[in-house]
């Protein structure tokens, strides 16, 4: 499969990359992470990518994260007998094969699976050279969903404290980390975040440097319902692509040629005029096969082409039938001798035969052997034809259509039927004329092309309009004005002056735009905002939870030790900064003892009074 060499030339067709993903390297840990104290490991846990590096003192803490991968897990048939186990991440390659194979440790946003998280983990220790034996002698720093459940965080550090026998952990919330990353240090500032990642958008208040967590609101959509969105509008357009339009395509479509409308209304009716559509719309490049572009075949080689197709498939319609013959034979023998066990006056023998053949009666036994000889006879005919059809010369005369009853080729001989040429062509080869380029009758290029015009705004659109996908909830915009709505006026104008924009799924072009637009629209005439998106929206959690581990190594209060997690239980969390809110399980008070116990002269109605009391 190839596509098309003049894809680069012409205007606005883009092929698509497919890019397939490379195994990591089993890194080293490197000198930095063998100091005298143990060197953090900061774990920015995400739905869609998870990110690993080390946290590494000094005036260079070090690069990106060393390790990036899809945190995705899929098991291998057979793994416990000896066949491939597990494959995490990128050493998976391409998804698309394996797609319905493709598990994962997250419900949305929130890690409920264990066992895969498990996977992802060891994944991550084993590439960046973890070389402790029995233990990860490391802190962590990992990132949670925002009001993240108790169970999930509980499970966590079950994991990390129990199966990997961590020192200590820490647990922060992406955008938070990304939040401090992009502002000056030590600066405690108020702010409204709005995070949109893979399967969630968030909207967070934060008041004096701190989350109010009672104000937050989650949408329930992200870059992975506009994929899907993306994937129905392009099939329903082109139902002839339905495979090859892929979740993986329609990814790269959303990351590299989509945008947000700043009026999304307008932009419809400027893609309503031609000129604009022509000049705008991206031609997606399928890969195709060139074998159907054209022939430089002559007549006479077209001919001899035809012929030798159909000795093949003589000879191959010879085959089966002999290999018929075979099979008809040996059960016809089998019939004359349970034939002959009658004869014989067996009838023991005879009956049990006649019970392993399925048959009830002597005259059905007879009826059979008939049709079955006459079979084998009229079969043998036809071989003795064949065979004398095959010897005769045939050039200038039309050749005898083959009988291609009972033609079904096995496995074997699909391989060599998929290099067949049609057999009949369109053209007839008495009025065949000599020509050197046979010019094919559409351009195939072009029928392999996806024209992605409004596509590229409304697969984006979902997160500020809901009910385009029929989901019953609240916009961006929406959310946003009942968020502020909560607060004072004076809060509000403190709120607004510090937008932040975070998240793999605010990077598209025109985001920005977007939410300054919604902003002044709601909010009063001549009221000031400001908006900004992070500098690397996809990275900054990783950078800000680095920079957090490095400028908190030594504080004991917001790190949970061994200790803390055994007292106080895996749902235990310590607040700081860019921290959750920690809510503590309240288990409702248990009756004493003393009060259940009635006293043995008291009356039904003074029991149903207690009663009444407990309930």
């Amino acid at each position: 499969m190839a596509a098309t060499g003049a894809a680069g030339t012409v205007a606005n067709v883009f092929p698509f990359r497919d890019a397939r993903a490379a195994p990591d390297p089993v890194l080293e840990a490197g000198p930095g992470a063998h100091g005298p104290l143990p060197v953090p490991l900061v774990l920015d846990n995400g739905s869609f990518q998870a990110r690993a590096g080390w946290a590494c003192p000094g005036p260079d803490p070090g690069p990106e994260p060393r390790l990036q991968f899809r945190a995705v897990c899929a098991r291998g048939r057979g793994g416990a007998r000896g066949g491939a186990g597990p494959q995490v991440g990128n050493a998976l390659g391409s998804l698309e094969p394996l797609r319905w194979m493709l598990r994962s440790p997250f419900d949305r946003n929130v890690p409920v699976n264990l066992e895969l998280q498990e996977l992802l983990l060891d994944y991550s220790f084993q590439h960046l050279g973890v070389s402790s034996q029995g233990c990860v002698d490391h802190p962590i720093v990992l990132t949670e969903a925002v009001c993240n459940p108790l169970y999930s965080r509980q499970m966590m550090s079950e994991l990390l404290f129990e199966c990997y026998g961590i020192p200590k952990v820490a647990y922060g919330i992406d955008s938070l980390f990304s939040f401090y990353h992009n502002k000056p240090k030590n600066l405690i500032s108020s702010g409204l975040i709005i995070s949109s990642g893979y399967q969630c958008t968030h909207i967070l208040p934060i008041l004096e440097g701190r989350l109010d967590a009672k104000n937050c609101k989650r949408i329930n959509l992200g870059g992975s319902q506009a994929a899907g969105y993306l994937q129905r509008l392009l099939q329903l357009k082109y139902p002839g692509h339905l495979a090859a339009i892929t979740l993986s395509r329609m990814e790269e479509i959303l990351h590299e040629h989509s945008y947000v409308a700043e009026d999304y209304v307008e932009e419809l009716q400027k893609w309503q005029c031609p000129d604009y559509y022509e000049n705008n719309v991206h031609k997606m490049q399928l890969p195709f096969s060139s074998k159907l572009l054209g022939s430089t075949l002559s007549s006479e080689e077209k001919q001899e082409r035809r012929q030798q197709q159909l000795r093949r498939l003589q000879e191959l319609n010879a085959r089966r039938r002999e290999e018929k013959l075979q099979l008809d034979q040996e059960r016809l023998d089998r019939l004359l001798y349970v034939q002959e066990l009658l004869e014989d006056g067996q009838m023991d023998q005879f009956h049990k035969a006649l019970v392993e053949l399925n048959m009830d009666s002597p005259e059905e036994l007879q009826s059979y052997i008939q049709k079955l000889s006459s079979a084998v006879e009229q079969a043998k005919q036809k071989i003795l034809h064949t065979e004398v059809t095959l010897e005769v010369d045939v050039v200038d005369s039309k050749p005898e259509t083959p009988d291609l009853e009972q033609l079904e080729p096995s496995l074997e001989d699909v391989e060599s039927i998929h290099d067949f040429e049609p057999l009949f062509s369109e053209e007839t080869p008495e009025a065949e004329k000599p020509v050197t380029t046979v010019q094919p009758v559409f351009n195939l290029a072009a029928y392999h092309q996806l024209f992605v015009g409004t596509e590229r705004i409304r697969a984006p659109e979902i997160i500020f309009q809901p009910s385009l996908i029929g989901e019953e909830q609240a916009g961006i915009a929406e959310t946003l004005q009942y968020i502020l709505d909560r607060y004072s006026k004076d809060i509000q104008d403190l709120l607004v002056q510090n937008v932040f924009l975070t998240g793999g799924n605010m990077m598209y072009p025109g985001m920005k735009g977007r939410i300054e637009k919604e902003l002044l629209e709601m909010r009063p005439f001549q009221s000031a905002f400001k908006v900004q998106l992070a500098s690397n929206p996809v990275l900054d959690a990783w950078y800000g939870a680095r920079d957090w581990a490095l400028d908190h190594l030594d504080d004991d209060e917001v790190w949970i030790t061994r200790k803390e997690y055994e007292e106080k239980g895996g749902e235990y969390l310590k607040e700081h900064c860019a921290s959750n809110i920690y809510v503590p399980i309240r288990l409702p008070k248990q009756a004493s003892r003393f009060s259940d116990a009635q006293a043995p002269g008291r009356g039904s109605g003074a029991s149903g009074g207690s009663a009444g009391e407990q309930a």
